[in-house]
């Protein structure tokens, strides 16, 4: 008998989200596969097993999506007979960033071609597998065991960032409600991808069976993510810059700083999402805060908890629509979940994570002189 619980997944456990999910799994008593380019940068993965590979190498794919039970692990063979699909998968591997990644153009048939190969290597590998434990081609009896009783239930992490371009233009008033996502408009082919991506796993469950739930993610923030070197997001940019920064000094803000955006810290992220795995409830559902602000008071919360002045210097990038926020009403019906931590909360232990890894690279730093 099993120590554990469940059995589960995660891709991109290299990741931000992907390696708190881990870590969330793990405390639930799952046995835990984590599968990344990477290993997460900023902490020890606590995944019983991390695997690095290339998602849209397909062959990796049909490999890593076989769980062999406590007769080995993903490196060695085991009998077919103890090879198993896993309880659930977390689907966070994606080619993303934040707006100077995903907005400029320069990156978009790369994020399209990486993040499609992933998602159409992941549905299709287990396709496969499940028709191999639940299809009338199996032959039971040379395996020696009886037929699953469960099937393998997929997460997909979609993104506000495919809602229409013209629902959010007003910035006092975006529509981001999940039933005004058509007529499809995004601003950006990262969009476009999210929004084809999360009509996929849709596909597949229809015609396959395949049991899926799929969020729309409004930025999500918080300690142990990217915060420096071109991806990371508003939050973390704002915090770094402003960390840096000494008081009364002076921070860039990409365009007029009045475009607005809500921003979930990541805990209530993986708590949503938790929820959404454990229901019957499929989605798309939205996965974010309604506590909407402009980019000009994201700057001014962070200068607070710093207890800092800080002036601001607007200057052209990269912006993405006008206004965005998360509608929260179906989620609420259906889950029961609402966000708790407020905007200041979560800047405040983002900002002091930033502080300590600042820290951290000066005495490195140092240490190298």
């Amino acid at each position: 008998m099993s120590e554990y619980k469940k059995t589960a997944l995660v891709l991109g456990a290299g990741g931000f989200i992907g390696s708190h999910m881990v870590k969330r799994l793990r405390s639930e008593g799952y046995w835990v596969r984590g599968v990344d380019l990477k290993y997460p940068e900023f902490t020890d993965t606590e995944a019983n097993e991390f695997v690095q590979g290339d998602l849209r190498d397909v062959e990796f794919v049909r490999r890593v999506i076989q769980y062999k039970g406590e007769q080995g692990n993903f490196f060695n063979e085991v009998p077919y007979r103890y090879i198993e699909p896993f309880h659930e998968i977390y689907q966070f591997a994606a080619d993303m960033g934040g707006a100077g990644f995903v907005f400029t153009g320069e990156n978009d048939a790369e994020i399209m071609q990486n993040s499609v190969t992933i998602n159409l290597n992941v549905l299709e590998e287990q396709r496969k597998l499940n028709e191999t434990f639940h299809g009338e081609t199996k032959s039971w009896t040379e395996c020696n065991r009886p037929r699953l009783e469960w099937q393998t239930k997929i997460f997909y992490s979609g993104s506000a960032c495919m809602y229409p371009e013209h629902n959010q233009l007003d910035p006092d008033n975006p529509d981001c409600r999940e039933d005004s996502a058509y007529p499809a408009a995004p601003d950006s082919e990262y969009g476009w991808e999210k929004l084809f991506s999360e009509r996929l796993y849709l596909a597949y469950s229809r015609n396959h069976g395949i049991p899926v739930r799929i969020a729309r993610y409004h930025n999500i923030f918080g300690p142990e993510g990217t915060w420096q070197g071109g991806r990371e997001k508003a939050p973390a940019a704002i915090c770094r810059k402003v960390a840096y920064a000494g008081n009364t000094d002076t921070i860039e803000v990409w365009g007029d700083g009045e475009q607005t955006r809500s921003f979930l810290f990541i805990d209530e992220c993986i708590e949503a999402t938790r929820r959404l795995m454990d229901s019957d409830f499929i989605g798309p559902v939205n996965i974010g805060s309604e506590e909407m602000v402009t980019i000009n008071q994201l700057v001014d919360t962070a200068a607070k908890v710093a207890g800092k002045n800080i002036d601001k210097n607007h200057i052209d990038g990269p912006l993405g629509v006008r206004g965005r926020n998360s509608n929260n009403d179906l989620i609420r019906k259906e889950l029961d979940w609402d966000y708790e931590m407020t905007l200041e909360e979560g800047i405040l232990k983002t900002y002091n994570w930033i502080m300590g890894e600042i820290a951290k690279d000066v005495v490195e730093t140092a240490a190298t002189v």
